[in-house]
């Protein structure tokens, strides 16, 4: 699934081609998204320009003028690129927008058809619902973050996995940022220290900044909005890399599930020190 570094790509790379342009014309395709298109959202999109392109957790948020937004969650497969309208469409292209000319358009495919695209025609109502899924980004951590952590009885993954704990981190930057910070991923939230949090924090912002300079991961389906693939999957520490030597110790790297996810860890590095129940 596309996290925050990913869909922070996407956004930078939308904004200067897609804000001040026009929908001139929309097309879609017969398969049902998660959250099904509404045929009426298409007279009151067609004819709207587009004012901003911003981000929230892993949502993709595209202001229109008069009011009201388009809502993209990329899902595990979604991209949401500018192309030539000369280009082919390729399958899987469930939402097409042709832009103010005729020339290029804004296209939605995902091949799994796990993530959504929603008009929301009222600010407030995004609003509540952002705020109601979402804890503070990254980058807006309280420096008091370290008393969220120590009331919980999770393990570090899965309250790094909740998206109400901090928005945007998912199963790769959440591997990443543990082996970053030194932490072992079954670490109990209750038995973690102020400075184990605050070093935490620090090296998930570290994590997510080095993974936007190199425009986020490509492991199979994601592209950034030009359509270029991202690098960071070669600058992995720990992920996806078991059985490969650790980076720091050179020890084999390690896997499990915590959360229902699989993990990867250096065991050297990142030593536990009260293990959490219910390891697989």
């Amino acid at each position: 699934m596309p996290e925050l570094p990913e869909v922070e790509t996407v956004v930078r790379d939308l904004r200067p081609m897609l804000c001040g342009q026009r929908i001139d014309r929309i097309q879609t395709g017969r398969a049902r998204l998660r959250r099904p298109w509404q045929k009426r959202w298409e007279k009151l999109l067609v004819g709207r320009r587009f004012n901003a392109v911003r981000r929230r957790g892993k949502w993709i948020i595209l202001d229109l003028d008069e009011s009201g937004h388009i809502l993209v969650h990329l899902g595990m497969t979604g991209q949401l690129t500018i192309a030539s309208a000369r280009s082919p469409r390729l399958n899987h292209t469930h939402v097409l927008m042709t832009l103010e000319g005729g020339d290029a358009q804004l296209r939605y495919r995902d091949v799994r058809r796990f993530g959504s695209v929603e008009f929301w025609p009222i600010s407030q109502a995004i609003d509540d619902l952002l705020a109601e899924k979402l804890g503070p980004e990254p980058w807006e951590l309280p420096s008091d973050w370290h008393q969220a952590i120590s009331k919980s009885a999770r393990c570090l993954k899965a309250i790094l996995l909740d998206q109400r704990v901090v928005a945007g981190v998912g199963n790769i930057y959440a591997d990443e940022s543990l082996f970053e910070a030194g932490l072992s991923p079954e670490q109990l939230g209750v038995h973690t220290r102020p400075a184990d949090a605050a070093r935490l924090r620090e090296a998930i912002i570290c994590v997510l900044e080095r993974a936007i300079a190199a425009r986020g991961a490509t492991i199979r389906d994601y592209v950034g909005g030009s359509g270029l693939q991202g690098g960071y999957q070669n600058e992995f520490q720990v992920y996806g890399r078991t059985g490969q030597p650790c980076p720091r110790c050179t020890r084999p790297i390690e896997s499990l599930r915590l959360a229902g996810r699989s993990t990867h860890y250096c065991p050297a590095c990142q030593p536990v020190r009260v293990r959490a129940s219910g390891r697989k």
